[in-house]
């Protein structure tokens, strides 16, 4: 059943005010999911249990097939300006959740996924978002992340990946790169790097039925050489001179379809 909130000093809703501080959401064990897609694709996969929904009664008509399947979780509909003065933000169509953390995946989990991509240092959230839309679709398993990279379940991060970060299973590596022992098991890593002295992806063929874990650093600064230390293959993608680099979203999709199709 919808409620209807006709102020945002209903305490009903008073959780939506840490909607813009991720730690504090964090520490109560929450994250956010915004946009329609995004929550219908939440409620859709029930992997994560939903504390409540926060929209507008526009979103709320739009939605109407969906929100009648939510048994658990509260749904409150509201007018634009109440969802804009409780959160402080023009919520991107009018349509917020928040839902619960799940007990995080130990890395051990992923021991034998076939396809894993692995970021260092990738601190910005929508290049984790990005990276995780890509696993969804170029069939990676899971995304291992070392203690620098951005939280799957931040706010842009869900957003920009479409809701693959809540799809794609992750872990995080810690100690990095060391932990990638747990992991690694039957796997060749391969390192993606501009050096050009690394074998072009257009001069690589994957063994058959070998584990792959690709792993991907920050732009600029690329993957530390440490992590480089377990790399088995180190591969870069040709450019154009005049380009140094591409964004690691790109260069890592670019990878992944070179080495799974």
């Amino acid at each position: 059943m919808i409620q209807p909130v006709a102020d945002a000093s209903d305490p009903a809703i008073a959780p939506y005010r840490d909607v813009g501080d991720h730690a504090a959401l964090e520490h109560r064990g929450l994250f956010v999911a915004e946009g329609r897609l995004v929550v219908e694709r939440l409620l859709a996969d029930a992997r994560f249990a939903v504390h409540s929904i926060l929209l507008t009664h526009t979103a709320a008509k739009a939605m109407a097939p969906i929100l009648e399947t939510v048994d658990d979780a509260r749904v409150y509909a509201c007018e634009p300006s109440v969802l804009q003065a409780i959160t402080g933000f023009n919520f991107h169509r009018g349509c917020l959740a928040l839902a619960y953390r799940a007990t995080p995946f130990l890395p051990s989990v992923f021991s034998s996924v076939p396809r894993l991509l692995a970021l260092e240092g990738v601190s910005n959230p929508d290049n984790v978002g990005g990276l995780f839309r890509v696993a969804l679709a170029l069939g990676a398993g899971g995304v291992l992340l070392d203690p620098k990279s951005a939280d799957p379940l931040y706010r842009k991060a869900i957003r920009t990946s479409m809701g693959a970060a809540l799809r794609v299973p992750f872990a995080r590596i810690d100690p990095w790169p060391a932990g990638l022992d747990d992991v690694r098991s039957n796997a060749i890593v391969i390192a993606l790097t501009p050096d050009p002295g690394a074998i072009s992806v257009d001069d690589y063929t994957p063994e058959p039925r070998r584990r792959l874990i690709l792993l991907l650093g920050a732009e600029g600064p690329g993957l530390s050489s440490e992590a480089m230390r377990y790399a088995d293959v180190r591969l870069r993608i040709p450019v154009r001179p005049e380009a140094d680099s591409l964004n690691v979203v790109v260069a890592g999709a670019i990878a992944l379809h070179a080495l799974t199709c």
